[in-house]
């Protein structure tokens, strides 16, 4: 197979994306949706990354059914925990919430600095994730082509095909997921997209995985008597996992499903009927077990027949090359791309509305406050370069993080620390849906604590290896603050700063938030979060107005578009049966309303400090 084929192949693969966003971009004008609940619950798969593709294969073959874990919270929550998901969309429905960072800056009285961390976080820790997605194609791209080059042929690629990739997701990411200010409008050209893509992976794993297991290599039989014949291997898959490590991926993954930027945003962003979340609840479970069931015989009959050092983690690739089938490999390869391309797209679309909404327009508020009062002006247009600015930073971000640490890790391994880093949103968020006293200085003291904390046990040691004295011994040789051991305490790496990370975070929770009493402002949301039976926003009335409806109009617009502002404004008159005349002076109910608005294009600490 000829280089230039993965090529035309993998051109061809995103050209058919482009024009399936394209169609459900037109099919949304037109208000023919019904299928949509089976494409939101299709959608929902983008947690399926190149990890799943390839690493859960790799991950079988070191430490048995381990990768395993990885799935279980998942299915967990769209099971039993599903009450909790739908809680959380309908009060991002009603707040008009944009993003994960938006949730908790809400809950905690619209607080900008809530907002503005957790994002800082949700970058970091999505960072090493994306770079995982290019690494994942690159050494795919790598290995068919070093196979497939003539006998004494430079084997070496004369172009950097991760770069490639990334400019190619940074075009379409900007031009799918940045077509409308309103963060809160459905973006169906790219949720069909990446149900698309959900399809594509999905058959792609099980056609080339059901070849390798039943007709490349004879059937099962080889793989069940290496398994019970040659002890290495046996050893191999019977490494397993301990209990607390299952316990910490179930946590993990659980969490991960929710709050990572890219699941927060089709989860929730993107829900429009209690419908859709139905259908999710069984079509996701079920698509987790069914992209899994197969790895284990594959990642055997990688043991097996693979001799020649290709790593573990590209054995469904490298399977259907060394049988000589190579429209299978194409197979395997495009899959890889789908499952890497969907989740770089949704979690740039994400992040780059945390950056625009919780960092960049927060900042230019604080710092240039006179701008907001300035009459005239578009910055929705600004709104819509920064997170085309954003996109493109964050992948060459993931781009250079992938240049500078993963070539020998494990698609696994970045993966965790990426699950590890993201977890640290789980205290406050759950926290702040069950105890009203929890406030923003809990909410602050938590995540910045047990970020600081994963940074220290995690991603320091990732960045910095095993060459390093005080790695070994403790900075200025205190054992007690060694990264991997921290007071003494050995356990697994991962088990170590999960545990540690998340214990300081929810200790920083509850003890920074019962330091002081909470703000009338984080009464309210709190009462908006964990309702009592009886109503307790009434205090809002003793608020008053100095501004016309025309001057709120005109702060609306500047953000939303004149378009959007009109459609708002004038759903709002249908709804209440009244007029509204521009002179006239508000009332807290029409500034609330106005807020919401807002809220959808700029994220609710940007919208409250705009008013």
């Amino acid at each position: 197979m000829q280089g230039w084929l993965i090529a035309l192949a993998s051109i061809a693969y995103l050209a058919l994306l482009f024009g399936v966003a394209a169609y459900g971009d037109r099919r949304a004008l037109q208000n023919r949706n019904k299928a949509r609940p089976f494409v939101y619950a299709l959608s929902v798969a983008v947690y399926c990354t190149s990890w799943t593709f390839f690493g859960s294969v790799g991950m079988a073959s070191d430490r048995g059914f381990e990768y395993f874990g990885i799935y279980v919270g998942p299915i967990l929550l769209f099971t039993i925990g599903l009450p909790l998901i739908r809680q959380i969309v309908r009060l991002s429905e009603a707040e008009r919430i944009t993003s994960v960072a938006d949730f908790l800056a809400a809950r905690y009285g619209k607080n900008a600095r809530v907002a503005a961390l957790a994002a800082g976080i949700a970058i970091i820790g999505t960072v090493p994730y994306i770079a995982l997605q290019l690494k994942a194609v690159s050494d795919a791209v790598t290995l068919m082509v070093t196979h497939y080059a003539p006998t004494g042929a430079d084997s070496v690629l004369n172009f950097d095909v991760a770069l490639i990739v990334a400019v190619t997701m940074i075009a379409f990411a900007v031009l799918f997921g940045t077509r409308h200010a309103d963060a809160s409008e459905h973006q169906d050209g790219l949720i069909l997209a990446v149900a698309l893509e959900s399809l594509i992976k999905i058959g792609a794993f099980l056609l080339v995985a059901v070849a390798i297991t039943f007709f490349l290599f004879n059937g099962m039989d080889p793989i069940v008597e290496a398994y019970n014949s040659r002890p290495e291997i046996r050893q191999a898959i019977e490494t397993g996992s301990s209990p607390a490590r299952w316990l910490v991926l179930t946590i993990l993954s659980a969490a991960a499903v929710l709050v990572l930027p890219r699941q927060f945003h089709v989860i929730v962003v993107e829900n429009r009927s209690d419908s859709e979340l139905s259908r999710a609840a069984w079509v996701f479970p079920l698509y987790l077990i069914a992209i899994n069931a197969l790895v284990m015989p594959i990642a055997i009959s990688g043991l097996l027949y693979i001799k020649d050092g290709t790593p573990a983690d590209l054995y469904l690739l490298a399977l259907p090359m060394q049988a000589g089938h190579d429209w299978l490999a194409l197979v395997s390869f495009i899959g890889g791309l789908s499952a890497a391309t969907a989740m770089v797209i949704v979690a740039t679309v994400a992040l780059s509305i945390m950056i625009s909404n919780n960092i960049v327009i927060p900042f230019t508020l604080w710092r240039f406050p006179s701008v907001v009062r300035t009459t005239g002006g578009n910055w929705s247009k600004m709104i819509l370069n920064t997170r085309r600015m954003s996109i493109a930073v964050v992948i060459f971000a993931a781009y250079a993080y992938y240049l500078q640490t993963t070539e020998t890790a494990r698609l696994a391994s970045i993966g965790l620390l990426a699950f590890a880093a993201i977890a640290q949103f789980v205290p406050a968020m759950l926290i702040g849906l069950f105890w009203r006293n929890a406030n923003a200085r809990g909410a602050i003291a938590g995540l910045l604590g047990g970020f600081v904390v994963w940074t220290y046990t995690l991603l320091v040691p990732a960045l910095a290896g095993r060459g390093y004295q005080w790695m070994e011994q403790g900075p200025f040789g205190i054992e007690a603050l060694k990264p991997e051991a921290l007071f003494g305490l050995q356990m697994d790496p991962l088990n170590h700063g999960v545990f540690w990370s998340l214990s300081i975070n929810v200790a920083l929770v509850v003890v920074g938030s019962l330091s002081r009493s909470a703000t009338p402002l984080e009464r309210i949301q709190a009462a908006t979060f964990v309702p009592r039976k009886v109503a307790t926003d009434v205090g809002l009335n003793r608020f008053s107005t100095t501004i016309t409806v025309e001057e709120l109009k005109e702060t609306v617009a500047r953000y939303v578009g004149v378009e959007r502002m009109k459609r708002a404004f004038a759903a709002y008159e249908g709804q209440e049966g009244r007029s509204l005349i521009d002179n006239a002076i508000t009332d807290v109910a029409l500034v609330r309303y106005a807020e919401q608005i807002l809220a959808s294009a700029v994220g609710t600490s940007s919208a409250r400090l705009v008013l």
